[in-house]
């Protein structure tokens, strides 16, 4: 039997605990929240996007960073393994549109639950409100974690600490990192472990949002705040090379652009083009080409041919912007069909297919649903999680550098690196 350190009670943290407990060890996780789960709490809009049911093999065509890294992980502990955790413990699920899992409650509450009910049948002891400082290190070899906090008597024989007073030193075999990135700080992701990893020699890549709304300051933007868009295509160039070209759902905001198919460009645009303003064209009618569409307007010119643009067009638009096209088109949106020529209709098909937006950038990071970036994936053992650097340091989730997009992808790479790190820090 071993002693295993798990730092940081989300997803990964508590799969890391689970799989480790169930190997006959004594585990300890450390959170320093006053409760488990909580960036797990606010995932999938409250309902909890558990994992994508596709294949697997089409799993990493979902992840953005280092896909090839998670093949071990992934296909070790995958999203029917994921479901039949949660199922045999009593947590029924559901799969719906884009394979998305969700649990039957649409509860994200009944997620966390039930991952504590197995932390407490496994005997796991879970110190809350503990904050790990630094980790214990010697010739290279993990030998514990640095915690301020609330530390009760009986785990590891250590006196009861004054929070936030003074350290205690908590020994281990072995310590399991799922710490998470910098967004969200207010789930207890701030960054903190990456400064420590770094003095011990990991190298930390750089930290960027992913899957987050952009800003634009375009005039015309905020007051279509509330739109959503259904059905459009969304491309995002930095200068004139495109980053991102995707089909789907997006909404307007009073500070720009959000939705599934803006968060996923933004992330691929902050991969590549990290703080580089941009230029979103949405095609609002892909289904038609130029040509089809042309011939849809003066179909609708010739029915309704004495009223103004903005009531002929309203049978092709959303209300709120029979008046936007118009103005971006350079059209009076109260001229008279019968009236426009061929060059301001044409103006009015080519808006309707390039709608630009200027982005300035991202909105704070605090505000993404992921981090880009994280412990790098060459300094960690793809095949048990397990750091290069330093002898039984395991890590786990969004702390390391993979991310991927919406749809229960990322939770799945933390159940999966969890579920490996636990496995591994047991036998090793």
């Amino acid at each position: 039997m071993k002693d295993i350190i798990v730092v940081g009670g989300g997803a990964g943290g508590m799969m890391a605990a689970i799989k480790a407990a169930e190997e006959g060890n004594k585990v300890t996780l450390i959170e320093r929240n006053e409760k488990l789960g909580k960036k797990v709490f606010i995932t999938g809009k409250g309902r909890c996007n558990v994992t994508n049911a596709c294949d697997t093999t089409d799993f990493f065509n979902q992840v953005i960073s280092n896909p090839k890294f998670l093949y071990s992980s992934v296909y070790g502990y995958d999203h029917d393994m994921v479901m039949d955790f949660f199922e045999k413990n009593s947590c029924p699920l559901k799969t719906e549109r884009g394979e998305r899992v969700f649990p039957v409650s649409d509860h994200s509450s009944d997620i966390i639950r039930t991952l504590e009910n197995v932390l407490k049948k496994n005997h796991v002891n879970i110190l809350k409100n503990t904050y790990v400082t630094d980790l214990v290190i010697k010739d290279n070899v993990i030998k514990g974690v640095k915690v301020s906090g609330t530390v009760p008597k009986e785990i590891n024989g250590f006196k009861t600490n004054v929070p936030g007073k003074k350290e205690e030193v908590l020994n281990a075999d072995a310590v399991i990192l799922a710490t998470g990135g910098v967004s969200y700080k207010v789930t207890g992701s701030d960054g903190n472990m990456f400064k420590v990893l770094k003095k011990y020699g990991h190298t930390v890549t750089d930290l960027r949002p992913g899957l987050i709304p952009l800003e634009s300051d375009d005039k015309w933007v905020s007051p279509l705040s509330g739109l959503s868009l259904k059905n459009v295509n969304l491309a995002l160039y930095a200068g004139d090379k495109k980053v991102f070209d995707g089909f789907g759902e997006m909404l307007f905001t009073h500070f720009g652009i959000s939705g599934p198919l803006v968060l996923t460009g933004a992330s691929y645009l902050n991969k590549k083009y990290p703080g580089s303003k941009a230029t979103a064209v949405i095609d609002l009618k892909p289904a038609l080409d130029t040509e089809t569409l042309d011939k849809r307007i003066l179909r609708d010119f010739d029915e309704y041919k004495n009223k103004s643009l903005k009531n002929a067009i309203s049978g092709l638009l959303p209300s709120k912007l029979t008046s936007v096209i118009p103005l971006l088109a350079s059209i009076d949106e109260d001229k008279k069909v019968n009236e426009i020529t061929r060059e301001e209709r044409e103006s009015l098909v080519h808006t309707l297919k390039n709608l630009k937006i200027n982005i300035k950038g991202s909105r704070d990071i605090n505000e993404a649903i992921i981090t880009i970036g994280g412990v790098s994936i060459k300094e960690i053992n793809p095949s048990t999680m397990e750091s290069k650097l330093i002898s039984g340091l395991y890590f786990a989730g969004e702390m390391i550098d993979v991310d991927a997009l919406t749809g229960g992808f990322n939770l799945q790479i933390a159940w999966s690196t969890g579920h490996l790190a636990g496995e591994s820090a047991s036998l090793t």
